[in-house]
Formats: structure tokens, C-alpha cells, sequence
């Protein structure tokens, strides 16, 4: 699969096979601050609006607060995200291209290397099971819905979420509606 990559990276490395040029591995440093020279790329009035709307930031400092690391066709996504308070995402989850009986959505880990967040739990009924505000060091696995509000200045997370990332935004995420309390 040919992966381009960006140039001249400071704290990314991607190690290639000296054969055929595949990656076969990525070093993402604690220090990352390259998020212009990644995807996603906000071209059009729709995607800037889907930005407002769906994460409450302005599209232009989307560009320098999240970026996809790894491909999309790839069946592993990693994505840093660094955003200030204010900075949320509605409830949601995501559906896989073939859904398997048990597990009917793709899974995904949120991991803290700085600042704070504050995860809410649903079930895809969009039933609320609670509150978790992670912090440093810190890592949730979603395997349902969830929503993400970021608490400090610079809170930036590692989201790790089963591939492929689908053509758009829109298309990776199913909106949750209701806010159900279950506790």
C-alpha cells in the first residue's frame, strides 16, 4: 500500500522496509506540534461548518490541533488531538464497514499525555452511564457511545480507533440525540 508521508518531520518517524518501502512502523513523540503537515485537510465551506458544529472549534485551529497520523485505509487509526476548554465532542459512535453480530461498532482508546478531558459514557441506545475525567497517563477504551470535552488549555490526547477511516468526518460517526441518565 503506498502511504505518502510528510517531509521533514521533527517528531515523527516512520520506518520503512529498505524492499518495497511499506511502513512498518511509527514513532510519534511526546513532543508533537506538526499538526499542519497532516490530514485532515479543511478544504470546503461544508467540512469548515461539519467542524464547528460537530467539535465546537474553529475550523482554522482545527488544522493545528488534530492529525491523523496513520492512513486512512489503514484498519488502525491513530490521531493526536490538542485542544482547549471549550472543545467538545457531541455523543456519538462509530459503526465499522462490516458490523459483526457481537460488536457492532469500532472501538477506540483515548489516552492523556497532557491537560484533562472529560469522557461521557453511553450505550449506542444513547442511554448515559457516567463521567470520566481523565488526566495524564490516563486511558479509556470506548467500545459504545461517548462524547469528549476538553478541560485545560493544551489537554492533548492519543486517539486510537479501528480503521478504516471512512471518505469523510460525517460518515465515521453516528450522532447519539438523547442524554437518557441510567445511574
Amino acid at each position: 500500500m503506498d502511504f505518502q508521508t510528510p517531509e521533514n518531520l521533527s517528531s515523527v518517524k516512520y520506518f520503512r522496509s529498505p524492499n518495497d518501502q511499506r511502513v512498518v512502523a511509527i514513532h510519534i513523540r511526546a513532543d508533537f506540534d506538526e499538526f499542519e503537515k497532516f490530514p485532515p485537510f479543511i478544504e470546503t465551506e461544508e467540512e469548515r461548518e461539519h467542524i464547528r458544529t460537530a467539535y465546537n472549534v474553529d475550523p482554522e485551529s482545527e488544522r493545528k490541533n488534530k492529525a491523523h497520523i496513520t492512513h486512512d485505509d489503514w484498519p488502525l487509526q491513530v490521531i493526536m488531538l490538542n485542544r482547549d476548554p471549550g472543545g467538545t465532542t457531541g455523543a456519538h459512535y462509530h459503526v465499522p464497514e462490516v458490523p459483526l453480530p457481537d460488536l457492532p461498532t469500532r472501538h477506540q482508546i483515548l489516552l492523556c499525555q497532557r491537560g484533562s478531558a472529560r469522557i461521557g459514557i453511553y450505550t449506542i441506545e444513547a442511554d448515559f452511564l457516567g463521567d470520566v475525567t481523565v488526566k495524564p497517563g490516563d486511558l479509556i477504551l470506548m467500545l459504545e457511545g461517548h462524547e469528549v470535552e476538553f478541560l485545560e488549555k493544551g489537554t492533548r490526547l492519543v486517539e486510537i480507533k479501528q480503521g478504516p477511516f471512512p471518505v469523510t468526518d460525517e460518515a465515521d460517526k453516528v450522532d447519539l440525540q438523547t442524554r437518557v441518565t441510567t445511574q
